[in-house]
């Protein structure tokens, strides 16, 4: 099935086309939802959800969009299931009627779309409830119990209806969630939403949907307005109220420009919890655990940020090249290729020594930090050099802009002579004994409040500090160009 660009794969989202500028960030851990309860309904037999979701929670079941009847009971619900499927489940008069796919989505680097249409005036039943995925009309089912034909649904109707979240406050939506569209009236197809890619014909891409038909409840939610993230682009001034979001859950992870965020699926994490659309770690106590970045490096000069929100005697910000080491020491703290690990190509700046972990052996380097402290990461790989900051200032004098000179830089293995040709950012909590944490900001949704603002050259991220010249943040955008 085709998929929208995740990982390193940057060729669609270079800087043309049509640009979808936010998103939002939905905490399940907040309860975050917003919802509107529509005026008379007009047409509860014929409509047509669309939108592109970006995981951050699997294997749990989680809320993109549902509506209630006057008892607010749930009366229908589109979502992914604890199995990492998308189903729905509509409630009419004759009873319940659902589908599940066969396919799961469990890429929490990528942005997938999806349209749910409803028109249950067609003669054909399997047309009365059509499912695109990723541009895709799906056929193949695991369950799918057709609509009676001009049967009422719930949605749709004078009821409240609610995205990222259950009315009883539980399946929470965990995700980024952008270009949100709810048609009243017209049987739409993904292809009124979006288009493949001429470069990459596997990749679906949006287009713009501002002049479709959204009939009188229809609504359109572009996330453009971190004062009022359900205000309705459509015309219709069907505004959702939004509850538990804040302006700083408004986002420029997008399917046009994704950002990296940290892997849940990745490193050597236990029970760690993640939060804060994964750009946010609580490691927990146990083996040595460590969390890298969604997406790799292997040219190029980018950057980024890291927040010691827990701090531990062995507490690092580091950089990786894969997901094998294992729980018994932390990144470059030894063992090498013969263990199966890749010590060798680790470095991580240290919290309470202030030094330089590599393969077994620490190098002097810089101050210690602690709880509050943010740690910027410049890691130029045109020149195989690597800058720590603290709170705004290169340690060991460095000078990120110094080029091969490398003025205060940790020297780095070029990436074609590692194991896997990529680097990742990582934090890391090398002891056994206790828990650290970390927030991450890459640039599209920081997990901690920026108060300066400060974008790399091409306008790209939102970060405490100013960004070296030269480099970028890590999304596909700058990926395409620099990458």
């Amino acid at each position: 099935m085709p998929l929208i660009l995740s990982g390193n794969v940057a060729s669609a989202t270079a800087s043309t086309g049509y640009t979808v500028d936010n998103s939002c960030r939905f905490n399940d851990d907040d309860d975050a939802r917003i919802s509107l309860t529509l005026g008379t309904a007009t047409n509860i037999d014929i409509w047509t959800m669309s939108c592109w979701v970006k995981r951050c929670t699997l294997g749990a079941n989680s809320s993109i969009f549902t509506c209630y009847g006057n008892a607010s009971a749930q009366k229908g619900t589109i979502r992914f299931d604890s199995t990492d499927k998308i189903s729905a489940y509509l409630l009419y008069d004759g009873g319940w009627k659902s589908f599940t796919t066969n396919e799961v989505f469990r890429d929490v680097s990528a942005w997938y779309h999806i349209v749910v249409a409803v028109d249950t005036t067609q003669a054909v039943a399997t047309n009365r409830m059509k499912v695109y995925i990723n541009g895709t009309q799906i056929t193949s089912f695991a369950t799918y119990n057709a609509m009676d034909q001009s049967a009422d649904t719930w949605f749709n109707a004078a009821v409240e209806h609610q995205i990222g979240s259950l009315i009883d406050e539980t399946e929470d939506g965990d995700m980024y969630l952008s270009e949100f569209v709810f048609i009243d009236g017209t049987q739409y197809a993904a292809s009124d939403f979006g288009e493949f890619d001429s470069n990459t014909p596997t990749v679906f891409k949006p287009i713009d949907v501002s002049g479709l038909t959204f009939g009188d409840n229809g609504a359109y939610l572009s996330f453009s307005d971190s004062a009022d993230l359900g205000a309705d682009s459509s015309g219709n001034s069907n505004d959702f109220t939004a509850t538990n979001l804040a302006a700083t859950d408004q986002a420029t992870d997008t399917p046009t420009n994704n950002f990296a965020t940290l892997n849940i699926l990745d490193g050597t994490q236990g029970n760690s919890t993640f939060s804060e659309g994964n750009c946010k770690i609580a490691f927990s106590s146990g083996d040595y655990m460590w969390a890298r970045s969604t997406t790799g490096m292997s040219s190029g000069k980018w950057y980024a940020e890291f927040k010691n929100v827990t701090s531990q005697e062995h507490s690092y910000v580091a950089i990786c090249v894969d997901g094998a080491d294992d729980t018994s020491t932390y990144i470059g703290g030894g063992g090498g290729a013969a263990a199966g690990v890749n010590d060798e190509f680790e470095w991580g700046y240290k919290t309470s020594s202030g030094g330089v972990w590599n393969d077994a052996s620490e190098a002097s380097y810089g101050d210690t930090y602690t709880d509050g402290d943010i740690i910027s990461v410049a890691l130029d790989l045109d020149n195989n050099k690597l800058y720590f900051a603290k709170n705004g200032t290169w340690q060991d004098s460095g000078d990120p802009t110094s080029g091969a000179t490398g003025t205060g830089a940790v020297s780095i293995t070029a990436p074609a002579s590692t194991s896997t040709g990529f680097y990742f950012f990582a934090v890391v909590d090398g002891t056994s004994a206790s828990a650290g944490g970390f927030e991450a900001n890459f640039g599209g949704c920081p997990a901690f409040t920026v108060s300066s603002g400060n974008a790399d050259a091409d306008g790209y991220g939102n970060f405490e500090y100013a960004v070296p010249s030269g480099y970028y943040a890590l999304c596909t955008k700058n990926l395409a160009e620099y990458g």
